[in-house]
């Protein structure tokens, strides 16, 4: 008999692996993502039955794949006797029955999944949970902790969608390039806010890993069916290089580091060497977009030894180009740290004055420094109790309120974890 806890690893690795190329195939075949999704469930609670038992099958992703044709198989004939809908379950069955064994696996699966659940039809919220759930193979209670809504309302967010996509007949296919403006930036925008997500995390962690790799995860599943888009590579970069930052964010008693305090040599340097190679491709190509600007960015922050050593000037005119394609309060306001570490405090607190972010919390975050450093602390004491009313992070509450008890001496930097 198999080790038990080992095989209960290969079970959550192969979920991990396989949820969304499963689902994906399996919503291809039968047209309904809730059957899809049910069959998908059947079959992973036989191999959690069977493997600790039987022992790992040679190919465990085939086996899922197999087992879940045949659920759904089985599912479809129960179906049909209980509903008197023969006619139209023997048409899906021959539909599973006959697709050739080799063709699965059809990766383009995965992204029409993805852009069905990133149709312009549905709104922001419902394309992240749908992305998650269907692709990510999250649960719904996870899903809601991540985005700070009770379970039942996530739960009622992924039912309005699905029945959405059923009731519009929205296609599940891979858009042509002429819809691909409007189809391609709902997809990017999801997977950066899924990284986010996982960036801050919330309550006592500063990082939530699983929603972080998934962004890559999604990422780079993007490039890979979309190589010739420059938008998806400089999406991958950026996520790389902020996700190569994570082991020096925090410190031995679990504290958060800002990134001019970090230890660079914690930084990862795999990540950090393919995040730069996929900017210098994007440079190359000459088009550039808002992701490969920011990822410019990152990598013009990865390519300094010491905090001391940064190219601001550089980073402030990769801002005004992006500031030109993005013209965005959020965009302006990490401009605006830019400018701060150039031309100082009170210049860049003139910029902050025009924008309009109050429910922003990284806003006030930054206007506390900035006001710090001015030698304004009565202020800044304001704007860090703004910032702490609308933190989540257990984390970052701790740093916060370090920080305003010891508001720094005016002349200091800026210490802002502005880069996410």
């Amino acid at each position: 008999m198999a080790d038990r806890a080992d095989i209960g690893d290969t079970i959550a690795a192969v979920f991990r692996e396989e949820h969304g190329r499963v689902v994906a195939t399996l919503v291809r075949l039968l047209g309904d993502i809730d059957r899809a999704e049910e069959a998908v469930q059947d079959a992973f609670l036989v191999a959690a039955d069977r493997w600790p038992r039987d022992g790992l099958p040679p190919n465990p992703g085939g086996w899922i794949v197999t087992t879940a044709r045949r659920r759904a198989i089985d599912r479809l004939r129960r179906d049909a006797m209980r509903e008197d809908r023969q006619e139209q379950a023997v048409r899906l069955e021959e539909r599973l029955i006959d697709q050739p064994e080799e063709d699965i696996a059809v990766p383009d699966d995965r992204l029409r999944l993805m852009f069905t659940c990133c149709h312009p039809a549905l709104a922001q919220p419902a394309q992240v949970a749908l992305t998650l759930r269907l692709l990510g193979g999250l649960d719904t209670p996870t899903i809601a902790r991540a985005f700070l809504v009770p379970e039942a309302t996530l739960a009622q967010r992924l039912v309005r969608a699905k029945r959405k996509i059923r009731d519009a007949r929205i296609p599940y296919r891979v858009p042509t390039d002429a819809d691909l403006p409007d189809r391609l930036r709902p997809v990017m925008a999801v997977i950066y806010l899924v990284f986010n997500a996982g960036w801050i995390a919330e309550g006592g962690t500063l990082v939530d890993d699983d929603l972080c790799g998934e962004a890559i995860r999604l990422a780079r599943l993007l490039v890979e069916l979309m190589p010739d888009e420059p938008e998806a590579a400089g999406l991958l970069a950026l996520l790389l290089l902020l996700q190569a930052r994570q082991p020096a964010r925090t410190a031995a008693d679990g504290t958060l580091v800002l990134l001019p305090d970090q230890d660079r040599t914690r930084w990862n340097q795999a990540l950090l060497a393919e995040g730069r190679t996929l900017v210098r491709a994007c440079l190359r190509r000459g088009a550039p977009g808002p992701y490969q600007i920011q990822a410019a960015i990152n990598a013009v922050h990865s390519d300094a030894a010491r905090a001391d050593q940064t190219d601001w000037a550089q980073i402030l005119a990769l801002y005004d180009h992006l500031l030109a394609l993005q013209p965005t309060p959020v965009v302006a306001l990490n401009r605006a740290v830019a400018v701060a570490e150039l031309h100082g405090p009170r210049a860049a607190l003139d910029l902050l004055d025009q924008l309009d972010l109050p429910a922003y919390q990284p806003f006030h975050v930054v206007r506390a420094e900035l006001l710090a450093r001015a030698g304004r602390s009565t202020e800044a004491r304001a704007s860090y109790d703004a910032a702490l009313a609308r933190t989540t992070s257990e984390v970052e509450r701790v740093h916060l309120t370090r920080r305003r008890a010891e508001l720094p001496d005016h002349g200091s930097r800026v210490d802002v974890d502005w880069d996410a």
